[in-house]
């Protein structure tokens, strides 16, 4: 009977802790089975040639190792972006997407089943909540990738389904799993978190002291009074709030925080949105990603034209801010930013 050790909820400290106390092993088998799953993709060690004199061992410790990524049930492609659908262990269902950029791929994961936060602009958003994903699943996702679909990604951003600081233990834990140096070994500075901005999570967040991980606001708005428009949820703090968390935030002198703005046409593209927009950022060291915005099913918004997206970026610019305008990508089979999520039909 499998004694279930999730070897994908854990970093390599705490996997060797297991292994010695567990099988009384030490660092040296840690290390060739901790490289074998999570740069190999092997879980079958008996033939691995660091156990051919502890077959005993091999074999115990291949019935143990319990690695749930799920089944992927679907795999829609789109001028080479990728989602994958994964069905969990309770049948739930999960979206990924890769992002082929220009010189790497990013991995766009999932931290929840559903999101309880019903921003209305998001199809996950009218999902509602059904759980938090598992450290386990959340690894599932890269993993997967990489081993059931050849798709390796340098860049991994938790802008999938759901709000990651809503989940934040296992969020966290995940990211300590891909940054460690002997599995996966993801640089902090690749890996954004992306988030609707609550202050308790955010100085959460900065108390851990993990130095280069980025971080991304989801902001959409100039003001509250359009934010709680398209983000009704009462467990989002407020726009001077989150602007003072911020600017507080312990930034090393060369990181900047994102601040992601879905261009919605004639709810936040305006002027004086832009104008309002650039008075906010002002003090917070900042990137402004601008995403013309990707309807959702039976969506009540319009995505801005070009020349609309262009001109507010100009607007912003002239106002002296930094700006990236993310051009949409996968949106034909719902995998663009705020397209994940699979409404059922009743």
């Amino acid at each position: 009977m499998s004694s279930g050790l999730k070897i994908l909820e854990l970093t390599f400290d705490e996997f060797l802790e297991i292994l010695h106390t567990r099988y009384g092993k030490g660092i040296y088998h840690a290390r060739v089975i901790y490289r074998e799953v999570f740069q190999n993709g092997i879980l079958d060690l008996k033939n691995t040639r660091a156990f051919s004199n502890s077959q005993n061992f091999a074999h115990a410790i291949t019935s143990d190792l319990e690695i749930n990524t799920g089944k992927l049930i679907e795999i829609k492609k789109e001028d080479g972006t990728t989602k994958f659908i994964t069905r969990l262990q309770d049948d739930h269902e999960i979206e990924s997407v890769v992002i082929p950029m220009a010189t790497h791929n990013t991995i766009c994961v999932s931290s929840q089943v559903g999101c309880r936060f019903g921003c209305k602009f998001c199809q996950t958003g009218q999902l509602g909540f059904a759980r938090n994903l598992t450290t386990e699943e959340i690894i599932g996702q890269v993993y997967s990738a990489k081993f059931k679909l050849n798709l390796i990604a340098r860049n991994i951003v938790f802008m999938g389904m759901g709000e990651p600081f809503d989940n934040f233990e296992n969020v966290i834990q995940a990211v300590r799993v891909l940054n460690d140096q002997r599995g996966f070994n993801v640089a902090l500075r690749y890996i954004t978190i992306s988030t609707v901005g609550e202050k308790t999570a955010i100085q959460k967040l900065s108390s851990l002291g993990m130095k280069g991980l980025r971080l991304s606001i989801s902001l959409n708005a100039s003001n509250d009074r359009i934010r709680t428009q398209i983000m009704p949820s009462r467990k989002i703090s407020s726009m001077e709030t989150l602007r003072h968390t911020l600017i507080h935030y312990p930034f090393s002198k060369k990181e900047t925080i994102f601040i992601t703005y879905v261009l919605i046409q004639n709810i936040n593209d305006t002027y004086e949105d832009a104008l309002e927009l650039a008075e906010y950022v002002k003090p917070i060291p900042s990137k402004i990603n601008v995403i013309p915005y990707n309807p959702r099913s039976a969506s009540p918004f319009e995505s801005p034209s070009t020349e609309k997206v262009m001109q507010f970026c100009n607007w912003l610019a002239e106002c002296g801010v930094f700006i990236r305008k993310r051009s949409p990508k996968g949106q034909d089979v719902m995998a663009a930013c705020g397209q994940l999520g699979k409404i059922k039909k009743s």
